[in-house]
């Protein structure tokens, strides 16, 4: 979870959250989500995820798409434009999962 959160960061994702979904779904332990201001953002921060990971099982969506998810194993991230965001509002969806404070990882 640290490593995609920094990693993120370092591409200058935006609103970077990550929900603690340990008690909450068998999916995953933790969701990973940001947003990269165009198209072309979310795929530079996909790509240096990706880079950085050391294994990744599975990534949806294709370059120009506005949402792009990473499946890390126990991590999952999401990549949104920021209109895609709005519109799929994917935390209210796991809106039960605690919140893990990101804010050392993303300085």
């Amino acid at each position: 979870m640290q490593m995609a959160v920094k990693a993120a960061a370092e591409k200058r994702a935006e609103d970077i959250v990550v929900l603690d979904m340990q008690n909450i779904s068998l999916i995953a332990d933790y969701f990973v989500i940001a947003s990269g201001s165009s198209q072309r953002q979310v795929q530079a921060i996909v790509d240096n995820i990706t880079d950085q990971a050391s294994s990744v099982n599975h990534v949806e969506g294709q370059k120009d798409s506005p949402w792009v998810l990473v499946d890390l194993g126990d991590v999952i991230v999401h990549v949104f434009t920021p209109e895609a965001r709005d519109f799929y509002k994917i935390e209210n969806l796991w809106s039960d999962a605690p919140v893990v404070d990101v804010t050392a990882l993303t300085k």
